[in-house]
Parts: structure tokens; sequence; C-alpha cells
């Protein structure tokens, strides 16, 4: 097979492999805001939800930092490139040896948080008091093993995605949302029918749960690849030394979102019952469209970036990492737009239920403005800290994203505190760090490549920005005609409207799109109709 061809197979088969990888993070989001709308109507969005939230971001925290985001993205790209240099059962030593490491470091890492649970909590959550601070301390400790579980069932999915199984570690979130909901509604109820403050203590018991699940359901799929964990203790290898060493600066580049939703957490708790949960029903939604795009195009490219970069493919490397970009963008400008024009009847539709009013949707859709202004930058960067990696370039975005921290909490002093714009400015400042990470590693990327496909980027962002203008005027119309009074209108007919507006815009979008030429409209079209072809 020539160059070309090899180049073209692997790129069908990466669009297949994101598509699979898209439904099954989709299905994860789905259920994860199903999640939401049920802790959300049986609590509503005051001081227990609150409690709550502060309690699984800490180990949430940690899970992002260590496991689904330095650890895995470091694993892979480490495995990837010992399976292409030395050979399968290489590949699987090294995985001994570092699910071993990854056991015992997150246990010890485990009894540490249940032990200064009350310190983290003062910290991270300052305008906690009383009662408020007394429950979040008990939630936290309850829920603190939770990061042993998904760490381990992140370093699987690593394993999984380098071989490239990409489906069933996509769909493993998706267990944890179902685990967690279940358990927690039936030991809520058991512990407090009427979901008082006790209940609570169900669905932090459920998230172990669905942690436990998480990990399980990955299992077969790995013993199906020939893998048999034996613990080893010989932490003293190239291999590990690379992953660790992969990990330091990964650790702050990969987790600047998470980071600065923590330090937004320590500027919301000073602002009263409520803002801490409206800034996190507003970043779930922003969420849904990220991680269907962002994160699957980020997933499928690290171990083909990482397998290009090795073997030398500078050419294809820079090819396949601007197509992924351009998928980005073509995904997330459109899904921004209509978030932006229809915040208020979708989080109604989504939340106002149970204790859940009007005046939390409100608020939470003055949220969900600002975070969509920095979903592109977001999905962008999935991809892009990704080459960085790839290419072991891992210093370059943990400078920057030191850089971004600091900047965020200038912002936030700015916006929250100055300005008086509330929980809102805090959603403002990390859309705003976002979009300025995305520049600033674009520029020094295409430096170090030489070129990046600047002028096909152009090209998109423009046909895209003259696309969304026809999504904008069809979504802000409809929403005038059909759902102007979304806080008074009953749930069937609003749901009807909304889904009609949202159809007919992106029906109006990819229209545009593809009357403008859009290459990448016509290749996913093409993808879908084969998918229905196979399927037919």
């Amino acid at each position: 097979m020539s160059a070309e061809g090899a180049e073209a197979r692997a790129e069908r088969l990466n669009t297949r492999a994101a598509g699979v990888v898209g439904l099954a993070v989709l299905c994860s989001r789905v259920l994860g805001l199903a999640r939401e709308q049920i802790f959300a109507a049986l609590f509503g969005g005051g001081r227990v939800m609150d409690a709550f939230t502060i309690a699984f971001r800490i180990p949430n925290l940690l899970r992002d930092l260590f496991a689904e985001g330095a650890l895995s993205t470091a694993f892979v790209t480490i495995f990837s490139k010992t399976v292409a240099t030395d050979g399968e059962a290489a590949a699987w030593r090294l995985a001994n040896k570092v699910a071993t490491l990854t056991a015992v470091s997150l246990s010890a890492i485990t009894v540490l948080g249940i032990v200064f649970a009350p310190w983290l909590v003062a910290v991270l959550a300052p305008g906690f008091e009383g009662e408020k601070a007394a429950l979040t301390v008990t939630l936290t400790r309850v829920m603190y093993p939770f990061i042993l579980l998904v760490s381990l069932a992140a370093l699987v999915m690593g394993v999984l995605n380098a071989r490239n199984v990409f489906g069933m570690p996509a769909m493993a979130s998706s267990f944890f949302n179902l685990g967690s909901i279940v358990a927690g509604v039936v030991l809520g109820y058991w512990l407090d029918p009427h979901f008082g403050a006790r209940a609570i203590l169900g669905l932090a018991i459920g998230t172990l749960i669905g942690g436990t699940l998480q990990l399980t359901v990955q299992l077969p799929a790995l013993r199906a690849l020939g893998y048999r964990f034996h613990p080893d203790f010989h932490w003293r290898d190239p291999g590990v030394g690379s992953i660790l060493r992969l990990m330091g600066p990964s650790v702050i580049a990969a987790s600047t979102t998470q980071v600065n939703v923590l330090v937004n957490s320590v500027f919301a708790s000073e602002l009263g019952d409520g803002p801490t949960f409206w800034l996190t029903v507003a970043f779930r939604l922003m969420q849904l469209p990220l991680g269907i795009f962002g994160v699957a195009l980020g997933t499928v490219a690290l171990p083909l970036l990482a397998r290009m970069a090795a073997t030398g493919q500078h050419g294809a490397f820079r090819s396949e990492l601007a197509r992924g970009m351009r998928l980005a963008f073509l995904m997330t400008i459109p899904a921004s737009v209509g978030l932006i024009v229809l915040a208020e009847p979708i989080i109604s539709v989504l939340y106002q239920h149970g204790r859940f009013g009007a005046h939390e949707t409100a608020e939470s859709a003055g949220a969900l403005r600002f975070y969509a202004l920095g979903l592109c930058g977001y999905a962008a960067l999935k991809v892009l800290v990704n080459a960085f990696y790839a290419i072991e370039r891992r210093t370059t975005p943990m400078v920057v994203s030191i850089v971004a921290v600091g900047v965020n909490l200038a912002l936030n002093w700015i916006f929250t505190l100055q300005l008086g714009w509330g929980h809102r400015g805090l959603a403002f400042s990390t859309a705003c760090v976002a979009t300025s990470n995305f520049l600033i590693l674009y520029l020094l990327m295409r430096a170090h490549l030489g070129r990046l496909e600047s002028r096909a980027m152009g090209a998109l962002l423009a046909r895209v920005a003259l696309a969304s203008l026809v999504l904008l005027a069809i979504a802000w119309g409809g929403g005038q005609l059909l759902l102007a009074d979304w806080a008074v209108q009953r749930f069937w007919p609003k749901l009807a409207s909304l889904t009609l507006v949202i159809a007919c815009a992106a029906f109006a979008f990819f229209l545009c799109a593809s009357a403008l030429g859009i290459g990448e409209v016509q290749e996913l079209r093409q993808a879908v109709q084969r998918r229905l072809r196979r399927t037919r």
C-alpha cells in the first residue's frame, strides 16, 4: 500500500473511531445530565447540593489530575511507543508495573484525603460554615475512595485505547452514571424517604458503587486482548520513568480547566447558597458538546499522533493535527451559538423540576452563556495538548497552564469582586482562559512544525461563521416565537418547542455548511452514509 493510501486509510479509521467514541461519550454525558437532573429535583439547588458538589469535586479533581488526565495521557503515549518499538510483551510488562504503582500510590492518597478532609474543605470552600461545612466533610470522606477506583479504570481505558479499542472504555463512564443514579436514589430513599440532608449520604455511597462499575465493565475487553495482571514492584524501569516524567508537566497542563473550576468554587463558596451548584449545572451542559466532539477527537487522535511522531511521519502528523482541530471547530462553534441563545429554555426543560425552580434556572443560564464562549477553545485544546505530548514537548503546555491559572485568579477577582458579576464572572473568566490557552499553544505548535495548514483553518472558520449566523437567526427567532414564556410554560409543550427550534437551526447550519463547500461536512456525511449502509 502506498504512503498516500495508508494515510487515507488511517484517516478513515480515525474518523470511524471518533464516531464510536463520540456516541459513547454522548450516552455518558446524557446519563450524567440525567444524574444531575434527578439530584437537583430531589434536593433543589441550595445548601445540600452545594455541599455534595464540593465534596465530590475534591476527589474528582484528583481523578482529572492524576487519572483521566495526566496518567491516562502519559500512559497511552509511552505504551503506544513501546508497542511500536519493543513489541507487545514489553508493553504488557510495562502495564503491570504502572498498574501496581497506581494502586499503591492512590491508596495512600485516599487514606490521606480521608484523614485531612476537614482541612481540604476549609481551603476549597472557605465560605462554608457550621452544618454546611460539617456535611461537606462527611461526604468528602465517604467519596474519597472514588479516586482509586476511577484511576484504575482510567489506566485500563488507556491500555484499551492504545490497542485501538475505544467503544467499551468510552461507555464505562455510562455505567458509573447508571450505578450512581440507581444506588444513590435507592440508598437515599432508605436513609430518608423525604430526601432531606441525611439522604445525601446515599448519593455519596452510590458514587462509589458507580466507580466500581466503571472499572469492572472494562476488564473483559482487557482480558480479550490477552492481558493478565501480575503485581510488579520493579518500578525502576525506563518506561515507568518516562511515564512519570511525562505525567509531571501534564498534571499541570492537562488540568487547567479543572484547577480553574476549583478556584471558581472557592470564590463561589463566598457568594451564599446556590452559586456552587449553579456553576456545576452550567458547566455540565457546556461539557455535553465538549465531551461528544472534543474528548472524542482528542482520545482517538492521541495514539495515532504518538505513532506518527515515533515513526517520523511529520507530514502526516501535521495534517492529522490540523484536521482534528478543524473538526473540533466545525462541531463546537454552532453548539456555542445554540447554548448562548437558548440557555434558559434548555436548562428549564432539563432541570426545572421538583425543588429546582425558575430562579435557579435563570441563574444557571447566566453562567452557561459565559461558559459557552470558551467551548471552542476547550475542544481544540483536547486535540492540541495531546499533540504536544506526542512529540514529547510536555513542558510547553505546562508553562502555559501555570500562567493560565494566575490569569484566572486575576480575572475572577476583577469580574466577581470588582465588577460584581457574581458567579457569571467566574464562568466568563474560565472561558477567557480556555480561549487564550488555545491561541498561545496553537501559535507555539505552528512555530514548531513550520506550518499548520493555517489557510485551510481560516477558510473553515469563515465558512462556519457564515453558517452559524443562519443558525443564530433561526434559534433566536424560534426562541422568541415559541419559548418567550419558558418560565411558566408547561413541560411537554416547552420540550416540543425547544426540540423543533434546535432541529431547524441544526438542519439549517449543516445545509449552509454543505452549500459553502466545507469538506469536513462532506466527510461526516459520507461516514454516516457508510454506517447506515453497513447497518442495512
